[in-house]
């Protein structure tokens, strides 16, 4: 049911690398370039300290939709576990949805360490971290579904809570995941599902895409899952050029086992900038070539994957914005919709 959806062309907002003004610039420039959505994480701390950004996601999605008029836009993803409570991100987003109703997304993961830990929170293993995903997911629909919500689950506790203002329609939910459990709960519960490309391929054609799928089959659906991928491209008329622009974001291509206990910004750029830049840029599909971008994003439409969120990692975002939007998103939209 999943290739039922539309096919939408989104940018992702590197909340990393920007200032908020600044970045809220590059997501009406998006719409103006004729992007179908803009989504942002939701971190507290970057994985770069030097030039690093951390804007909160929330306010700055509001002031998104005040100065947009048609884009969908969402989080890409934020944890609502752990320093959120799911009630505050359910009054948050019903919030946003009435103010900006059938356009706003709200995209949930399990989250890191580096965003907690800071806090003095302690960071749980994997299968309590999906545990509370899965109870947050189920409240935050509760609490949009029903007036005075009385939840005393495993993690969250709420007394006769009521969201005030929430849509007619609730927000959708998506659920972002890189293993089958996140996946299969995403097919089964979940409006949508998020994953980032450019890891090993049959990590989408042997283990996340037939999750995907069996969730949808154990689920009791009406609707197609919309399937978002961030897409990370790095496109200029100059390939040394693409090919340097990646190199803010080397701790993408730490593998987990580098990554993990790291729960500063600062040890993480110093692990990240000891990659070579060839290994850095494995996680980009990196061009001059249109065609070859094209090439690069084909298999996975093919796999199934109907909503595009093009991650470009250079500083010039309006540069990225007018040459991807004229050169490259006419071609994605003559080939796959």
């Amino acid at each position: 049911m999943s290739d039922t959806s539309p096919f939408r062309i989104g940018y992702k907002a590197s909340a990393e690398q920007f200032a908020p003004s600044e970045l809220l610039d590059y997501g009406v420039l998006a719409e103006q370039a004729g992007f179908d959505s803009v989504f942002i994480s939701d971190h507290l701390q970057p994985w770069r300290h030097t030039g690093g950004h951390a804007p909160a996601a929330i306010p700055w999605l509001g002031a998104l939709g005040a100065r947009t008029e048609r884009i969908l836009m969402g989080t890409s993803v934020l944890t609502p576990t752990m320093r959120y409570h799911p009630a505050v991100i359910a009054q948050a987003f019903g919030t946003l949805g009435s103010m900006y109703p059938g356009r706003v997304i709200l995209g949930v993961g399990t989250g890191e360490s580096l965003n907690e830990v800071a806090l003095g929170l302690p960071w749980p293993d994997q299968k309590e971290r999906f545990a509370r995903l899965k109870e947050a997911v189920m409240l935050i629909e509760q609490l949009w579904r029903e007036d005075r919500v009385t939840h005393e689950g495993e993690y969250y506790t709420t007394e006769n809570v009521t969201i005030y203002d929430r849509p007619e329609n609730p927000v959708p939910i998506y659920i972002g995941g890189a293993g089958p459990a996140a996946t299969r709960l995403a097919g089964r519960i979940a409006q949508g599902f998020i994953t980032t490309s450019g890891k090993a391929p049959e990590l989408y054609s042997e283990t996340l895409m037939p999750a995907l799928a069996d969730g949808i089959a154990k689920g009791e659906r009406t609707s197609p899952v919309d399937t978002m991928l961030e897409m990370k491209v790095s496109y200029d008329h100059d390939k040394h050029r693409a090919l340097e622009d990646t190199r803010f974001w080397g701790a993408l291509a730490l593998t987990p086992d580098e990554k993990t206990g790291i729960e500063d910004p600062m040890e993480m750029e110093r692990r990240a900038d000891e990659l070579p830049i060839e290994r850095v840029a494995t996680r980009w599909v990196v061009s001059d070539d249109p065609e070859e971008i094209v090439a690069g994003i084909r298999p996975y439409v093919e796999l199934g994957f109907r909503h595009l969120v093009f991650h470009a990692p250079g500083p010039d975002q309006t540069r990225f914005l007018e040459v991807f939007g004229s050169e490259v998103v006419p071609r994605l939209r003559a080939l796959f919709g």
